[in-house]
């Protein structure tokens, strides 16, 4: 498989994190140089999502909970008391009734991950890598159904929480149904209306997916165990796949305020084919290296299979390098387009100017706008010495500097009271030169790249031109902050 993915990436990539390999033995899990090729694969991307975090479970992963038959692995970061987790009871209930109707039923197995639910559950929550498996009278404080209820059905369900203190969360959010088709959302099971996207996909991506979800939630208890078993097999025969619509159900039906031309909430069918692509880990790190004493500070991030696959993209970068995130705090990230912006690339980073103020400083002791304001100044002072040598050697022209744009968020004010209008973006995007595509849960934040868990995946798509969904939406959303207007 590594021959459909370019070696131009390939290579630098596996070399990154062979080099660092040491330092990420005990990770969870841990990947050598010599152990990727599971995570070098092809995919079929079958659809794009944007909009709130609620109306894309409503209208991607709740459908496909609904019509699911052997098993359902569902894994977010945040659980909160919100519409979406309501929506999740009322799927759930739905499909026990829907499944207790009929006779002949191989059991569902269910099961739920998630890594934060409060302050308390995170500051009592067991260290070990096991986690903790919620018994079922717990189930109902989680908004889901009881046990009697699901067992009417056919349906067994475990749901376990991992979570490292101080700060080291699981941030992955993914839907796996029938270990034959996946979701990949930004999304939370939570209140915020936040801007976020999601993509659907099958194909040889989907086992890296579900090797990875056994490696980090499939280990404990024997309650876990049962739920991680063997009596639910991929299919394999091409006469037992399911269709697109037994999965996801009447996507074009359920389609929100489709009739307003301003509304995020939207989705695409691709028609892609066979793509290459790579599944991109990242693992936790209970010891984030931060300090408030800056020499004290770790300089370098862990060197995953995420970080080391986005460090390489930027550092090869030839053109272009678009970046949308909720924050962006990692200095490697700004270094690496410092760098790249000499090189000549262009850089356009859409973000928040002021998403979880209390998170970022706690977490790396600065801000977005902070960082930002700084990498306008650096770029400004490089435009300035670039000019000035220009002037001073008119024979020697040196390489133009690429052309630096940051926008930040900003919700449409006449669609302020609409259910679907997003307060801020959470999406997670990284395109570069127009040829990788890089989609998941990781932030260009510092928290992302030395603390949690991450989970990317990487599409190489040449002239991907579906990349309008998201940048239709954001665009009518953006403030201009660099250059000024």
């Amino acid at each position: 498989m590594a021959s459909l993915f370019p070696a131009s990436f390939v290579d630098p990539w596996r070399d990154l994190i062979g080099a660092h390999e040491k330092e990420q033995a005990n990770d969870f899990p841990s990947y050598s140089s010599t152990a990727l090729e599971p995570l070098i694969t092809t995919s079929t991307p079958t659809e794009l999502f944007v909009g709130t975090g609620h109306t894309i479970y409503e209208r991607a992963l709740l459908p496909a909970i609904r019509n699911a038959k052997r098993s359902v692995h569902l894994v977010t970061c945040f659980w909160a008391d919100s519409p979406t987790a309501n929506s999740i009871r009322a799927t759930l209930f739905e499909l026990a009734a829907s499944r207790a109707s009929q006779s002949d039923l191989p059991t569902l197995h269910i099961t739920i991950g998630f890594s934060s639910r409060g302050l308390f559950q995170k500051l009592f929550h067991t260290s070990s890598r096991d986690g903790h498996v919620y018994p079922p009278s717990e189930w109902k404080a989680l908004k889901l159904p009881d046990q009697q209820t699901l067992r009417s059905g056919s349906i067994e369900l475990t749901v376990k929480t991992l979570f490292f203190s101080p700060i080291s969360v699981m941030h992955p959010k993914y839907l796996i149904v029938d270990d034959t088709v996946a979701w990949v959302p930004s999304c939370n099971i939570s209140w915020e209306k936040w801007f976020e996207g999601c993509v659907e996909l099958r194909g040889g991506a989907v086992n890296s997916l579900l090797s990875f979800h056994e490696r980090v939630w499939g280990l404990g208890t024997s309650q876990g165990a049962t739920a991680f078993s063997d009596d639910a097999q991929p299919i394999d025969d091409p006469a037992e796949q399911p269709t697109d619509s037994s999965l996801t159900g009447n996507t074009n039906a359920s389609r929100i305020g489709s009739a307003d031309d301003l509304s995020p909430t939207q989705s695409v069918k691709l028609a892609l084919g066979s793509t290459p692509t790579i599944l991109l880990p990242s693992s936790h790190h209970r010891n984030p290296g931060f300090s408030w004493i800056p020499f004290l500070r770790k300089p370098n991030p862990p060197m995953t299979p995420l970080n080391a696959a986005l460090l390489t993209l930027f550092a090869n970068a030839q053109t272009s390098i678009v970046l949308v995130t909720p924050n962006v705090t990692a200095k490697p990230v700004i270094n690496a387009i410092l760098a790249a912006l000499v090189r000549g690339v262009s850089v356009e980073i859409r973000t928040n100017e002021s998403m979880m103020l209390i998170e970022q400083l706690i977490t790396c002791g600065t801000t977005t706008s902070r960082c930002m304001n700084k990498l306008m100044k650096e770029y400004s002072r490089l435009a300035l010495a670039h000019a000035r040598r220009a002037q001073s050697d008119l024979e020697a022209q040196p390489h133009p500097l690429g052309q630096l744009q940051i926008f930040y968020y900003q919700h449409r004010w006449e669609r302020e009271g609409e259910a679907d209008e997003p307060v801020v973006s959470h999406f997670k995007m990284t395109m570069v030169d127009d040829r990788y595509l890089v989609l998941g849960s990781g932030n260009m934040d510092r928290a992302s790249w030395w603390t949690s868990q991450e989970l990317g995946i990487l599409f190489y798509v040449p002239g991907f031109s579906e990349k309008v969904l998201w940048e239709r939406a954001l665009r009518c959303r953006g403030r201009r902050a660099f250059p000024p207007a």
